[in-house]
């Protein structure tokens, strides 16, 4: 048996036992003692097939070290709009992960200061809190973390320096209310806590899809072909990597599997430091809202969702897929699709430009 046959088979029967992280572990033993605990008379139905494998969406994606207020949310959510944090005055957190469009913008990759591009393709901040880390490679712990990363890279939104972020926030009268009713006490603007606001924004970005009622006990919320299609996910071998409550995001692997991943450049995790040895790993994306998100992968180089779902089949499981086995695969997926809380995300009134606003850098 070949090593990546040894990951694979390990990992199924780890996905097969309720998840390989902690996380999902954690999501199917709660769920389990949930169920062991109720009374014969309890009025709540056994779970269906399968959805110990899963766990149930939180209203809020908590973190104890950012609790979410009312204050910070409202902060959060300025701020993720504002493009005046941009070195041209063009770009926001919201012109790459648009929420309106479930959170991308739909572009292999993302056009940033100047028109340029990155090099992977930007995921949706959508439920993005689940994750195991942020970025593909994984190289920020948290959404906090990830939110300074784009404004500070030059290829992004390209502000010089933190503190020219600060300078920008302070010219701002506005937005000094802002901060201080966020984080009472002395200087509540910093770096730091721009990250906490939009952090806390962004934690509550959850989207209770059919699926969501499904595992939760309603059988009927997914219709015949939904539910076949889940049963071939199951059985193909997907919740391998596809498990927990984000159907995904809760751990690392590798790409090209079982066969070698056509045209991948892209070290992924082995471009960090201390990870030479996980060359071509990447950070198992989330499937929740999936036929809403594409172009898919790192390089956002697969426009077609059922194409994303053959490759997988192939290059990580060994399986040649049919084409009634992909569609029955994306039927399911469909049902991944969520609600988006249109009030929650409605773009907000920005504070008025300040005479003291640094301007545009030209260059």
């Amino acid at each position: 048996m070949t090593r990546a046959w040894m990951v694979l088979v390990g990992a199924l029967v780890t996905a097969g036992c309720g998840g390989d992280s902690d996380k999902s572990t954690s999501a199917a033993t709660a769920g389990g003692e949930a169920t062991a605990a109720s009374s014969p008379e309890a009025s709540t139905p056994a779970a269906p097939e399968h959805a110990a494998l899963f766990g149930a969406l939180p209203a809020a994606m908590e973190s104890e070290s950012n609790p979410i207020t009312e204050e910070k949310v409202t902060l959060g959510r300025m701020l993720f709009y504002e493009t005046r944090l941009s070195k041209n005055h063009d770009l926001s957190c919201n012109s790459c992960h648009k929420l309106d469009q479930y959170g991308v913008d739909g572009e292999p990759t993302s056009p940033g200061h100047k028109g340029q591009r990155g090099g992977r393709n930007s995921p949706t901040v959508y439920n993005a809190a689940l994750h195991i880390a942020q970025f593909w490679d994984g190289r920020e712990p948290t959404v906090e973390a990830q939110a300074k990363g784009p404004v500070l890279n030059p290829i992004e939104m390209g502000m010089p320096s933190a503190d020219y972020v600060v300078d920008t926030l302070k010219s701002m009268p506005e937005y000094v209310g802002l901060f201080q009713d966020a984080f009472p006490g002395d200087n509540p603007v910093t770096y730091d806590n721009f990250a906490a606001a939009v952090g806390a924004f962004e934690r509550k970005l959850v989207t209770p899809s059919p699926f969501d009622a499904y595992v939760a006990g309603d059988a009927d919320a997914l219709n015949e072909s939904q539910r076949a299609g889940l049963d071939l996910f199951v059985q193909t071998g997907c919740t391998a990597c596809h498990n927990g409550v984000g159907v995904g995001g809760g751990m690392y692997q590798k790409l090209g599997l079982v066969s070698p991943w056509p045209g991948l450049e892209d070290l992924g995790r082995g471009e960090l430091e201390g990870k030479e040895a996980e060359q071509g790993f990447f950070k198992v994306p989330s499937l929740r809202n999936i036929t809403k998100t594409g172009p898919y992968f790192h390089d956002g180089k697969t426009a077609e969702l059922t194409d994303a779902v053959r490759m997988m089949g192939k290059h990580q499981l060994g399986r040649e897929l049919s084409a009634e086995q992909v569609t029955s695969i994306v039927t399911f997926l469909d049902a991944l699709t969520g609600e988006i809380d249109p009030a929650y995300v409605a773009r907000p009134e920005l504070p008025p430009s300040s005479a003291t606003t640094p301007k545009p850098d030209p260059t």
